[in-house]
This record gives C-alpha cells, sequence and structure tokens, in this order.
C-alpha cells in the first residue's frame, strides 16, 4: 500500500514557496522577465472563460488558491475593465457554491456591462458605477455583503497613490479576519516610467507605496509569505495581504 503524502507535499510546498521568494536572484530575474513581457503587453493576452482578463496567468492561478482555501462569501472588486477578472471569481464562487462579486468601476461600458451580465456566471455578480472612493459608492457596496460572514477585497482601479490608499482605508474594514485583501498592480514600484503607455503612477506613486503606508498604520493585516512568495511573474509582488486579527 502506498503512503498518503498529502500532508507532508503541502509542507514542503510552504517551504519551496518562502525559499522561491528569497531568492534574491531569482526574484530579479522574474522581475527583468515580467518588464520585458509587459512591453509585448502580456497580461493584456488572456481570456477567462471567453471574456479577456487582464492579469498575469500567476495571479490568476493564485487567486484561485486564495479563494477556494479562504472560501469568501462576497468578494469586492474595485475595477471592472472588461471583465474577465468579475467572472473569475464569479466562476469560483460557483464552483463554492455560493456568494457574490461587487464589481465597482467609474465607467461601466456597456459592451464591458453586457459581456459580464449575459455571461453564465453573470447572475453572480453585481454592477456598481462610480467612484469607488465615493462614500455613496462604499454605502451601496455594504449594503450588498448583507450577512456574509466571509469577504474578500480586491483593489485594482485607479493606481495612484492617494486613491489606493483612500480605496484601502475605506474596504479594509470590510474584509473579514482571515480572508484576503489583494492590491493589485503594486509592481509600479518596481517598472521604469511606461512611456509607451503614459500613466499618472509611476516609481513612488503606485499601490505599493499606498499599501507600504497603509501597514504601517493597521495591525490587522501582514502580507502572506508563502502566497507571495512563490509568485515570480506577478503583477501584484508583495500585494497579497490577509487579516490575521
Amino acid at each position: 500500500m502506498s503512503t498518503d503524502d498529502r500532508e507532508a507535499f503541502a509542507e514542503a510546498a510552504l517551504e519551496h514557496a518562502l525559499a522561491i521568494g528569497e531568492d534574491a536572484e531569482l526574484v530579479r530575474l522574474a522581475l527583468e522577465a515580467t518588464d520585458r513581457a509587459d512591453r509585448r503587453s502580456f497580461s493584456y493576452v488572456w481570456q477567462w472563460l471567453g471574456v479577456p482578463i487582464i492579469q498575469m496567468p500567476a495571479d490568476i492561478v493564485a487567486f484561485q488558491e486564495v479563494v477556494w482555501s479562504t472560501r469568501p462569501q462576497c468578494i469586492i472588486e474595485t475595477g471592472l475593465a472588461r471583465g474577465g477578472s468579475s467572472i473569475l471569481s464569479a466562476s469560483l464562487l460557483q464552483l463554492l457554491g455560493e456568494g457574490i462579486v461587487v464589481a465597482i468601476d467609474i465607467d461601466v461600458r456597456s459592451h464591458n456591462r453586457r459581456a459580464v451580465e449575459d455571461h453564465p456566471f453573470g447572475h453572480r455578480v453585481r454592477l456598481v458605477e462610480g467612484s469607488s472612493v465615493d462614500p455613496d459608492v462604499v454605502a451601496e457596496v455594504r449594503g450588498y455583503i448583507g450577512d456574509a460572514s466571509r469577504v474578500m477585497v480586491v483593489l485594482d482601479s485607479d493606481h495612484t497613490h492617494e486613491h489606493v490608499l483612500a480605496e484601502l482605508r475605506a474596504y479594509a474594514p470590510l474584509v473579514t479576519v482571515g480572508q484576503f485583501l489583494i492590491v493589485a498592480d503594486t509592481i509600479i514600484e518596481y517598472l521604469p516610467p511606461q512611456e509607451r503607455r503614459p500613466r499618472p503612477w509611476g516609481p513612488g506613486n503606485n499601490p505599493k507605496s499606498a499599501l507600504d503606508v497603509f501597514l504601517a498604520e493597521d495591525a490587522r493585516f501582514e502580507v502572506d509569505p508563502h502566497v507571495n512568495g512563490k509568485l515570480l511573474m506577478t503583477s501584484s509582488p508583495g500585494g497579497y495581504v490577509r487579516r490575521v486579527r
């Protein structure tokens, strides 16, 4: 008879994840590859169940692991883009058998709305149009949470320092203990300014700089060493944060 080695395998995987994150040369090479791939719009070429998802493949897999292990009943997402990330969340909640996605965007374009609402898993998505930091929008989102006891948040809209910091202060309190708060595109801190795709954010003014300030002022959240450790070609290095108290 074979020995059940699943627990040992899982423990080894955690050790490997830490070792990956501690390998400075590997991390440097991965950052170099990420920068090179970004010049070819690498994160723009993927779909999730037929809908464009502007994410790195490693982040999609990591997100699936996080959702499957923590089983949120409500996933709040700022930034809809073309809808792929919301459909990813909705499809995972469908597999879990419960939950809704609340997706917020300042401009929900009609074709993107149709792509989400007409999707087989669109019934699990609630679309909210408006600024994610507008108090009325935050109040509307709170209303959707209802009696959910497991709430997760993903921040992926305007990537300027002040906007992300305002989002963190508004939405982090909604995250329940044990759940994740994911701050997307922290990679901006480590990449050169994008001349080919001008943006109001860049090194020193981005989600990573905002997250650093937030973590210094809110001891309820900690950067998860295992999820972040194993992510090499990622849009969100250090951006996977868990509420621990």
